[in-house]
């Protein structure tokens, strides 16, 4: 069987030369619940499909099954909060963001409740279309009043959030990578920080900002840029909510030009954050801007659907070398 990255409902894509863990996610939410004996794991009928089964057969006790019912799902889940339980739950990001957004908004951030959402299939990591591709949901919770919002990079920085969770107050909402992930930070020396940025590398030529795993396409690209004579470094922002705009702007102010990544549409997301840091501390900068067009994705493979809009390393790379090429830098191929 193809060994490599679990995308949405079970497909598999190849990693290339790349380590990668499986699920991370069931690895961390086990690791909390040994520090929290209230921790409760919620699902809507698809935990084959978001790795909550672990929890299930080490805590019966406290693993529920709503159902197809998502807006059930967070009702239950606030209710358990109410009475001074921690509940995790998941779905995928589009069901739980168009289906039960006024539940997020209302039942659990309304009041604080420590509601921990993780939602599958963020952005192009299904090729079930429209229905299931949960490409405006960031925008969408930002959008919500005292909700930290999450896109994780990786499988380290997947598993880290996960044992974190218990300990952010209030309401979360996380993308959730699962199944086989690819190791990308180093778990010996990365940690995960509500609200911090990470930069890697130096150099001034060119700085990406990226959230999710398009920091993995990015730290690519940016060696392949490196190897044409090409000063890149990257900016990885975690945490969509609170927003590290402090260092957004100390990064823009160091590099020549910049590019922004997201797996998600370029409208609301992590682009529209980036512009409004840089405007708020007077940075100008060229800006090259990379992610999902404002419109519903058609049904495909996932590498299909991730080369033909733009969200691969390579493509990335390509973008990148043809853009700082029309500029006069050199990024000879």
């Amino acid at each position: 069987m193809l060994k490599g990255r679990t995308l949405g409902m079970g497909e598999l894509e190849r990693i290339e030369d790349r380590p990668f863990r499986t699920a991370p996610f069931a690895a961390g939410t086990l690791a909390a619940a040994t520090r929290c004996d209230r921790l409760a794991v919620l699902t809507a009928d698809l935990g084959k499909y978001t790795d909550v089964h672990p929890f299930r057969d080490a805590h019966p006790d406290r693993f529920f099954n709503v159902g197809m019912a998502e807006q059930a799902l967070v009702s239950v889940a606030a209710g358990l909060a109410k009475t001074g339980w921690t509940a995790y739950c998941t779905t995928y990001g589009a069901f739980a963001t168009r289906r039960a957004h006024d539940f997020l908004a209302i039942a659990c951030a309304h009041g604080g409740a420590a509601v921990k959402m993780f939602a599958g299939n963020p952005g192009l990591t299904t090729g079930y279309g429209g229905t299931h591709q949960a490409i405006e949901d960031l925008a969408l919770m930002r959008a919500i009043p005292d909700v930290t919002v999450i896109d994780p990079c990786d499988a380290t920085e997947m598993q880290q959030i996960a044992e974190q969770a218990i300990d952010i107050p209030g309401t979360v909402y996380c993308r959730l990578l699962r199944g086989n992930v690819p190791v990308v930070l180093d778990p010996a020396t990365y940690r995960f920080e509500v609200g911090k940025a990470t930069r890697f590398g130096e150099g001034g030529d060119v700085g990406f900002v990226s959230t999710g795993f398009m920091t993995e396409r990015c730290l690519d690209a940016a060696r392949k840029l490196e190897t044409q004579g090409v000063r890149a470094s990257v900016l990885h922002v975690g945490t969509i909510k609170p927003f590290d705009a402090a260092a957004v702007a100390e990064f823009a102010g160091s590099v020549t030009r910049l590019v922004t990544a997201e797996n998600h549409v370029l409208v609301g997301g992590l682009t529209s954050l980036v512009l409004d840091a840089m405007q708020e501390a007077q940075i100008l900068r060229p800006m090259l801007k990379i992610g999902i067009p404002d419109r519903f994705i058609e049904c495909g493979s996932v590498p299909y659907l991730q080369d033909k809009y733009g969200l691969t390393a390579a493509r990335v790379h390509e973008r990148v070398a043809a853009w700082l090429d029309r500029s006069g830098t050199s990024a000879a191929a």
